[in-house]
């Protein structure tokens, strides 16, 4: 059933998040013993939305057993002076404070912004590798990689950045260049990027093998714009330019994100917010084609909170993922659900997480 008044949208695009909706879908948590750690969720404080340490906090504290967490980049608390280029560092230096309030056990036992992956435009070439340095001078034992603004597609309804970036940062030979300079510092690439961008992507992992490419977001399956109304045809498309990127073993991928717009659901219009059960079932072809194509060691859930807010509950989501995984092996459950996202962004070795060296296991992406 579809709700007579529907939420509106953000400054930034993005779904608003109604609490008192929500709220009318509460579920015990499943497995709640099961270690998790969300390798994906933003922060940040901007006209009429709000999204902190305490909200994340009240949403990881759901039931599930959220053990640490990773930020990725948003444009969150830029410095407002200084050259262009270093101005994101204002975002690590927050970020930063807030994982070390976190590391001192002050707000209980969860690690949030263990791992920070920040923005440094790779679109500078070989002039990132300063830049990389300061961002790692800041946050040294927290900072794991880097994102860019790469999503994009020529449809005016296929959006969901705050700013539009130009269509080939994924080409520019300077990005080439910038990502080459992330592996020589040991960080990781993370790429959102809609499925007509997955080639690009495919591109950027293939010409720099040493470097590990973590796809956000299932690899940006589209429901909107051109894709609406054949869910079939944009799902096989989907599908074979997942399969070709899936056979790159320098390629990891983060399961979740489908709770956007641009993926075509619609739950954020019903009455009711979804349940576990509703999730599953409209997830379950996109989330088990990428654990059968990538392997549970190369793909980890995460949350993409507050973004995906707007169209379901924290302690649901994961109920959800936690249904998506009932299949699973011990070890496969392991690594989804903390092992490959404690591994892949080094975890183990950030204040105040010395636990998670037992998730992080062996082996390379």
């Amino acid at each position: 059933m579809m709700s007579s008044s529907s939420p509106g949208l953000t400054p930034s695009r993005q779904i608003a998040i109604r609490e008192e909706w929500l709220a009318q879908l509460q579920e015990e948590p499943l497995d709640p013993a099961l270690p998790i750690v969300d390798p994906h969720h933003h922060l940040w404080d901007r006209a009429e939305e709000r999204y902190l340490l305490d909200d994340l906090l009240r949403d990881t504290g759901t039931g599930h057993d959220v053990r640490a967490s990773v930020f990725v980049q948003c444009g969150a608390m830029y410095r407002t002076t200084g050259p262009e280029e270093e101005r994101s560092l204002g975002e690590t230096e927050f970020i930063n404070g807030i994982a070390a309030a976190s590391a001192s056990g002050t707000y209980g036992p969860m690690r949030a912004c263990a791992g920070i992956v920040g923005f440094v435009d790779l679109t500078l070439g070989d002039r990132v590798a300063p830049l990389l340095e300061a961002h790692l001078a800041t946050a040294r034992a927290r900072f794991r990689g880097v994102r860019n603004r790469t999503a994009w597609h020529p449809s005016p309804e296929v959006r969901s950045n705050l700013l539009g970036p130009p269509p080939g940062p994924l080409e520019d030979p300077r990005f080439l260049e910038g990502a080459r300079r992330l592996a020589e510092h040991g960080l990781v690439l993370d790429i959102w990027a809609y499925q007509t961008q997955l080639p690009g992507v495919a591109a950027v992992a293939r010409a720099v093998p040493d470097l590990t490419v973590v796809v956000n977001h299932c690899g940006g399956p589209l429901g909107v714009g051109p894709y609406a109304g054949h869910p079939e045809e944009g799902l096989a498309e989907w599908r074979r330019e997942i399969l070709a990127l899936a056979a790159l073993p320098n390629t990891v991928m983060k399961l979740g994100g489908l709770a956007m717009e641009v993926g075509g659901h619609d739950f954020h219009l019903r009455d009711l917010p979804p349940s576990s059960i509703v999730l599953e079932a409209a997830w379950r072809p996109v989330i088990h084609t990428l654990i059968e194509a990538f392997g549970a060691g190369r793909c980890m859930f995460e949350s993409n909170f507050p973004v995906d807010k707007g169209m379901c509950g924290y302690g649901v989501l994961w109920n959800a993922f936690k249904r998506l995984a009932a299949g699973a092996g011990e070890g496969e459950r392991t690594a989804l659900f903390s092992g490959t996202a404690t591994r892949v962004y080094r975890l183990q070795d950030a204040p105040g997480c010395e636990s998670l060296r037992v998730q992080a296991g062996s082996g390379k992406p």
